[in-house]
């Protein structure tokens, strides 16, 4: 009786495997279905708005007009190297108000004090030229060129993108530098930082840093919140409708040179 079954049982086994109902290298196969992946994009739109919370940067006092701004502008330009920096002058000089961003990484690698022009004000920014001799600050959108040795040592060239605004400052000799004005010590006997002759100085415990990670080609932007500037970049023109210029209070009256 077992012989019957056990030949009853080889004989079916045969047929299926004849017929390919049994596939005997099923158990050792190792293809395996790719599993399904989705991927989240971020809208154009959205991409600053992620980044500036990812930075954390409202905390550290940059506000996100300014982030705004300086993100779209710098989508405009042709960067050669993925560093940006934000000065931002609608702050008090007191604040630590210059912030280095570098894009590629996606990373805050500096935060430190900036000084303006001293006719541009004196703990405040307020006034903005784009003339010769004004010792004012200019806004907008710089790119950074080589460096050289000054009266104040290492010193980075600049050079203003924006015509009318700051395409003069190559030929004011408006550059960033260090200076001994720019410190806490400064701040604390005096309430605000020293100011410059129109300059973007920075410390002198900190120029060598900053300079050697702007030079070649980094981006450089001087933000206030001035309506005529902000009017009148060309490279601002495009935000389009949901940027935040309806937000801001400034005094229309006052054009962009020299007061």
């Amino acid at each position: 009786m077992n012989k019957s079954l056990t030949l009853v049982a080889v004989t079916a086994l045969v047929l299926a495997l004849s017929f390919g109902f049994i596939n005997p290298f099923s158990s050792f196969t190792t293809e395996k279905k790719a599993p399904l992946v989705t991927t989240k994009t971020i809208a154009p739109e959205q991409e600053w708005v992620s980044l500036y919370d990812s930075l954390k940067l409202e905390s550290l006092g940059l506000s996100s007009e300014a982030f705004h701004y300086a993100w779209y502008g710098f989508q405009q330009m042709k960067l050669e190297q993925p560093v940006i920096a934000i000065a931002d002058f609608s702050q008090s000089s007191r604040n630590k108000r210059l912030y280095v961003i570098d894009l590629l990484k996606k990373k805050l690698i500096y935060n430190t004090y900036v000084a303006h022009g001293m006719n541009s004000g004196q703990e405040f920014a307020q006034r903005f030229s784009n003339n010769d001799s004004s010792h004012q600050s200019s806004l907008g959108f710089y790119r950074t060129m080589g460096t050289y040795q000054g009266k104040h040592g290492l010193s980075l060239k600049l050079e203003g993108l924006e015509k009318g605004i700051n395409d003069h400052v190559y030929s004011r000799a408006i550059v960033m530098h260090g200076a001994d004005y720019v410190s806490e010590s400064f701040i604390k006997q005096t309430g605000r930082l020293g100011r410059s002759q129109g300059c973007p100085a920075v410390s002198y415990a900190d120029h060598k840093v900053l300079i050697n990670l702007l030079k070649g080609g980094a981006g450089l932007f001087l933000y206030s919140n001035n309506e005529s500037y902000l009017k009148q970049s060309h490279l601002l023109a495009g935000i389009g409708q949901t940027d935040h210029r309806a937000e801001i209070a400034s005094d229309l009256s006052h054009p962009y040179t020299s007061l």
